[in-house]
C-alpha cells in the first residue's frame, strides 16, 4: 500500500516538507544561496507559512545543520555499537565508524559540506548545534575509553604537553586519564581532524587524480591516524 506524501499545508508536516525542499537547494547551489522565499515557492506555499514554522533562514539553516550532525552522528554509533556487540577489538570499531561516516558523507555530499565545508556567510552557529555536532567526537572517544580499558592502546613516544585544551573537551572524554596516556584526549583531536580532513578531501574530489582504489585508501588512511593515539586497526594480512 502507497503511503501518502506530506501534506504542506499541514501544520505538524510543515517543517519536514520544508526541509526537505531546502535540502534540495543546497544540492543545487548550496547554503549561501539558500532563501526562504525560493524554498516557500517550491513547496507551493506563501513566505508567511513557512516563516512560522522557521521565521528567519539561519533558523533553517540551524535546522538543516543539526539534521545533518545527528544523521551521521547516528551512522557512526549505529556501526561503533554493532561492532562492539560483536566482540570487535577498538581497532575495528573505529574503522566500522569511521566507514559509516564516509558512507553517509558520501550518500549526503550537500549536508556533508553544510557542516564540513566553508562556513556560510552571515551565519553564526548557536548552542543548539552544539550537542549534535559533539555526536561524531563522541564516538570517537568511547571507543579510545574503551581501548584503554582494555589495554589495547600503544604507549606514545612523544607526548603533548598539557594545559592545550578546554574543559569541556576533557568533560567530553571524561578527564585526563593518567600517564602514559594522560594526552589521550589531544591525541584524539589529531585523530578526528585526520577524519574529518580525509573525507573533505574525498568527498570534493581531492584524492580522486591521485588513488587508484579511495575506499581502500580511506581504510589504511584510517589505520594510519589511529597510530596517533596508540591504536591498531586491523586490515586484514597487512597486520600479520
Amino acid at each position: 500500500m502507497d503511503v501518502p506524501a506530506p501534506n504542506p499545508t499541514d501544520d505538524a508536516a510543515l517543517p519536514a516538507v520544508v526541509k526537505d525542499t531546502a535540502r534540495q537547494h543546497l544540492v543545487k547551489q548550496g547554503a549561501s544561496g539558500l532563501s526562504l522565499d525560493a524554498v516557500a515557492r517550491d513547496c507551493g506555499l506563501a513566505v508567511a507559512a513557512v516563516e512560522a514554522a522557521f521565521p528567519h533562514r539561519d533558523d533553517l539553516l540551524t535546522a538543516l545543520i543539526v539534521d545533518a550532525y545527528d544523521a551521521s552522528g547516528a551512522a557512526m554509533e549505529q556501526a561503533d555499537r554493532a561492532a562492539a556487540d560483536s566482540g570487535a577489538p577498538a581497532g575495528a570499531r573505529l574503522l566500522a565508524a569511521s566507514r559509516a561516516l564516509r558512507q553517509w558523507s558520501f550518500a549526503h555530499p550537500a549536508e556533508f559540506t553544510l557542516v564540513y565545508g566553508s562556513p556560510v556567510p552571515g551565519y553564526h552557529a548557536p548552542q543548539d548545534t552544539v550537542g549534535p555536532a559533539s555526536r561524531t567526537p563522541a564516538v570517537l572517544a568511547g571507543i579510545l575509553r574503551s581501548a584503554l580499558e582494555t589495554g589495547e592502546l600503544i604507549p606514545p613516544r612523544r607526548t603533548v604537553p598539557g594545559g592545550l585544551l578546554r574543559p569541556e573537551a576533557l568533560e567530553l572524554f571524561g578527564g585526563a586519564p593518567a600517564a602514559p596516556f594522560s594526552d589521550i584526549v589531544e591525541r584524539g583531536i589529531v585523530l578526528w581532524s585526520s577524519l574529518i580532513g580525509l573525507l573533505v578531501f574525498q568527498v570534493f574530489s581531492r584524492t580522486h587524480d591521485s588513488v587508484l582504489d579511495e575506499a581502500a585508501y580511506f581504510d589504511h588512511a584510517v589505520a594510519v591516524a589511529a597510530e596517533t593515539v596508540g591504536l591498531v586497526v586491523p586490515l586484514g594480512e597487512d597486520d600479520h
